[in-house]
């Protein structure tokens, strides 16, 4: 099972969408908190599901679960956290969702996770796409 991931940051319109053209990639699986903001640009929810449909024929979810709480976030983001505090707390948060049990694997597969980090270093997207790894132990991530 093959899972992708992107983050939007520091990536012109015509260079992310010309990311998503892989094969078997069936949809964009958004991991943001906040994905309506001003700051998404061309990442904006109902833009975004407009543009992945009419440029590269893929679909688009929003799954909630998993993202970070928002003080989990603005501990990191706001007040200069420290990254092995904010994994620590995202990782416990997966696992207390119980997000492997829960999320249907047909998501996953073909899914890329968006987030906003240029790279995934620094990122949910990779912890998620990481977690689901060791969990269902059948994925293969492609970070783009």
């Amino acid at each position: 099972m093959k899972v992708f991931t992107i983050g939007f940051t520091k990536k012109s319109a015509e260079q992310f969408f010309y990311c998503l053209r892989q094969p078997g990639l069936k949809r964009i699986v958004d991991v943001r908190l906040n994905n309506v903001s001003q700051l998404a640009g061309f990442t904006k929810k109902n833009d975004l599901k407009f543009f992945l449909s009419q440029i590269c024929n893929i679909g688009y979810v929003h799954l909630p679960e998993l993202t970070p709480t928002q003080d989990i976030l603005d501990a990191y983001k706001k007040n200069s956290g420290d990254w092995s505090v904010y994994e620590e707390q995202f990782l416990a948060l997966m696992s207390a969702r119980h997000v492997e049990a829960m999320l249907d694997k047909k998501l996953i597969e073909g899914g890329c996770l968006l987030c906003s980090e240029a790279t995934p270093d620094h990122c949910h997207r990779r912890l998620v796409a990481e977690y689901l790894c060791k969990k269902w132990r059948d994925l293969e991530i492609h970070h783009l």
